[in-house]
């Protein structure tokens, strides 16, 4: 990956991410806002194609000459495009579009939560795009960018995705992404995956989520405002993730840097999405914490040198280990941590349960403690 910062956007019409600073395998993102209007959106609505254009699913007769493996290719991509879009939605939340993907037939439709913000209720069109259908919120879940929205009157029919084992993606695999860029409902784009494990930290700022999401998909595939919440698939029609961040260069002004985007993996997708529907809320996160309450310390230099210890809740995981408000974190497992968001970013892919060794100081002493992981 290029040295150079990067910020990353958030696949919501109205806004985006400022991306991630290389550090290690971990990228970090503020949200800023792009300044997307429903308005302008609304005149760009709609699944009919470009005049002289073949829409997404419409198949084609083989021009000559094209070999038969390309043939087939083509054949492949508009097999999975017929199987997955009906199960792909458009999302209006208040003044703002994004995408979301049908889990049952009840209903249920899971999407980010960057997309559903605060609201609570919906107006959601599915791939026939015949008519808005109202919705309400279940629960969202800003640790993880995920939330669950479910139709108060679920059309017959409804079809639910299929969901793939996103550890078992590998680099190169084949994809498409779909979803409702810039309102265009029913968009298809095709790419690779371009990495997997990556460690990525939303901003708050323009209404992020803060959330930091760890082994999220890299894709080469386009990703742009309103595919938020959408679906990346492989070539058997089984969602592998959920497209939420697009990275921007600064030198390149404006706009989303070309093919350097991050879905949430299917894995977390489920765990989390699965509960809410069960549940109506998060029992159980997965995600490790040290059950303190902390901020960034500036050293001498007035550069960000720690993590101070604001608060340590009795009996979590720094409490157990001796760690009390008013020490300054400096590492973790040997990782340096300068400020409360690489905190959470060397936790992201950590497990509640985990030991782990916490460098601190106190009263100008280094000290190191080893602490069992809470959960979040």
């Amino acid at each position: 990956m290029d040295a150079r910062e990067l910020r990353v956007s958030r696949f919501l019409s109205r806004s985006c991410a400022t991306p991630p600073r290389p550090c290690r395998r971990v990228l970090r993102a503020r949200l800023l806002p792009v300044g997307a209007a429903l308005g302008a959106v609304a005149l760009l609505g709609g699944c009919s194609p470009v005049a002289g254009q073949a829409s997404a699913g419409s198949a084609r007769a083989p021009e000559a000459g094209v070999p038969r493996s390309a043939d087939q290719l083509q054949s492949d991509y508009q097999r999975v495009i017929k199987d997955v879009l009906p199960s792909v939605v458009q999302i209006r939340a208040g003044d703002s579009l994004g995408s979301g993907i049908v889990l049952d037939g009840k209903g249920h439709v899971v999407t980010n939560a960057h997309v559903v913000g605060d609201e609570r209720a919906f107006k959601v069109t599915t791939a026939t795009g015949e008519q808005e259908l109202s919705a309400k919120l279940v629960s969202s879940y800003p640790q993880q960018d995920l939330a669950v929205v479910r139709l108060d009157h679920p059309p017959k029919g409804l079809k639910a995705a299929r969901f793939g084992d996103s550890r078992k993606v590998s680099m190169g695999q084949i994809v498409l992404a779909m979803g409702s860029p810039l309102g265009l409902a029913s968009s298809v784009t095709q790419g690779i995956v371009s990495a997997t494990g990556r460690t990525v930290s939303e901003g708050r700022s323009g209404g992020g989520t803060g959330a930091t999401i760890a082994n999220m998909v890299q894709t080469s595939a386009a990703i742009n405002p309103g595919n938020s919440g959408g679906a990346l698939v492989d070539l058997d029609g089984r969602v592998i993730g959920i497209p939420t961040l697009a990275a921007t260069d600064p030198e390149l002004g404006s706009g989303t840097a070309p093919g350097i985007g991050f879905a949430i993996p299917s894995a977390t997708v489920r765990t989390i999405a699965d509960q809410i529907v069960k549940n109506g809320k998060v029992t159980d996160s997965g995600r490790a914490a040290l059950g303190i309450t902390g901020r960034t310390v500036l050293g001498a230099s007035l550069s960000p040198s720690g993590v101070a210890v604001v608060s340590a809740r009795d009996g979590g995981a720094a409490d157990k280990a001796g760690i009390r408000a008013g020490d300054i974190l400096t590492a973790l497992d040997g990782e340096k941590l300068t400020t409360i968001e690489s905190l959470t970013e060397a936790l992201a892919a950590d497990r509640p349960g985990q030991r782990v060794e916490v460098t601190y100081t106190r009263d100008g002493d280094e000290h190191k403690a080893r602490v069992t992981l809470g959960e979040m």
